[in-house]
């Protein structure tokens, strides 16, 4: 219940209730369902894509890649609010947002054939905003039915399951790129293939439907809440998007006789060790936060030890220091944004339109993709990234503090 005084009533489906042996089983489809999700992007944007633009654009890949990565964050932010609204429209209407998760797995493994077929920069950045908005057609969806049925009592659990699905896209990153044998159209076909594999399961099965009620009064401290919210994520994600799409070019400035191939193969076993890690964390931290009904003094812990690990990249000299310090950093952004999530879903002020507000929501991840690229290209070079670290942990920082002025949900 809110701290304040204003009425919540939360009133349950009493048909669609579930015993606690299928509310688990369902918390566990979810976690499979995300994981199969991030296997969608994660392995593409953070390493093939990289190779890719190399392969296409030689010296010029710093700018394909900043272009793909604009490009494709404008088209991520348009389509997962589209998408949220559509998929509300089709619950409004009777029906499910489980048809729209469908048509964007088959489009998702379309773009996954052009992004294989693209010979120049112009079509690899076409191909590349295609997948955006293919890809939001399945997550959007997906994220909208997390809100719509899991219980606000599972979600600090349910945010550290959602940790599992960067250690295991992270890990067939690194396994396609080990694998030398594989080509590129071999390792394109396999991530869509394996994503649409771990989301049909979710496909099947429903869980427990909510419905939240709110007095006007309540709405409108929520819709401030929800603001703060959506600022302090969006700039803690800042960093999570420069890491993302440029944490293969920062290794290699850190160890520049290190070959690109090898640094990708090195980089991808780092990201699988720092996804790893946070993992007891977030989940620990996500079943205190349930217990005791507080979340803001796990949110600003975590991201004060992300600021702290992103100071470290910035004074690293060294593959090992560097890796070290991201480490650290993912930790702390680990535990920040599950908690976060599990935090917003309950800030949401409308049950009908849970899809669109949770677009709006994402903005907070695709905006960084025009934030995170412009910084970079104003404040780093090939050769030296220090100055973007610092500035980096100085937002990251600055948004566990915004987290503190968020009213305080139970």
């Amino acid at each position: 219940m809110p701290a304040s005084s204003a009425t919540l009533t939360v009133v349950r489906d009493r048909a669609s209730g579930m015993t606690g042996r299928r509310a688990t089983l369902f918390l566990g489809v979810i976690a499979l369902a995300h994981a199969g999700g991030v296997i969608g992007y994660l392995p593409l944007l953070t390493m093939l894509l990289p190779l890719k633009a190399q392969a296409v654009a030689g010296d010029a890949r710093l700018g394909v890649i900043t272009a793909a990565v604009i490009g494709g964050a404008i088209a991520a932010s348009l389509s997962n609010i589209l998408f949220g609204w559509l998929s509300d429209r089709s619950v409004a209407r009777g029906g499910g947002r489980r048809g729209w998760m469908a048509a964007g797995i088959v489009a998702t493994a379309l773009c996954y054939i052009a992004i294989a077929q693209a010979a120049s920069p112009a079509a690899l950045v076409l191909a590349i905003i295609a997948f955006q908005v293919a890809i939001n057609a399945m997550l959007a969806p997906l994220f909208a039915i997390m809100a719509d049925e899991i219980p606000d009592e599972r979600r600090g659990v349910a945010g550290g399951l959602l940790a599992l699905a960067n250690p295991v896209a992270s890990a067939l990153s690194a396994t396609l790129i080990a694998i030398g044998l594989l080509g590129e159209g071999v390792r394109l076909a396999v991530i869509p293939l394996i994503s649409a594999a771990c989301i049909a399961p979710l496909l099947a099965i429903r869980g427990q439907r909510s419905h939240t009620v709110l007095a006007p009064t309540a709405k409108t401290r929520l819709d401030r809440d929800l603001a703060l919210a959506w600022i302090a994520r969006l700039l803690v994600q800042v960093a999570g998007n420069v890491l993302f799409v440029y944490l293969l070019y920062y290794l290699i400035s850190v160890a520049p006789a290190v070959t690109a191939t090898d640094m990708a193969s090195s980089a991808a076993t780092l990201l699988t060790v720092a996804y790893i890690v946070p993992l007891p964390i977030a989940l620990l931290a996500g079943r205190l936060s349930d217990r005791i009904g507080r979340r803001k003094p796990f949110l600003l812990g975590a991201a004060i030890v992300s600021a702290a690990g992103l100071t470290g990249m910035a004074l690293a000299d060294s593959f090992a220091t560097a890796a070290t310090a991201f480490v650290m950093y993912e930790v702390g952004s680990a535990v920040f944004l599950v908690l976060h999530a599990a935090f917003a879903m309950q800030l949401l002020p409308d049950p009908r339109h849970r899809g669109r507000d949770l677009g709006l929501l994402n903005l907070t991840n695709t905006l960084p993709g025009l934030l995170g690229p412009i910084l970079t290209w104003l404040l780093a070079t090939p050769q030296d990234f220090d100055a973007v670290m610092l500035i980096l942990a100085v937002l990251t920082f600055t948004g566990g503090v915004v987290m503190l002025g968020v009213r305080q949900y139970r």
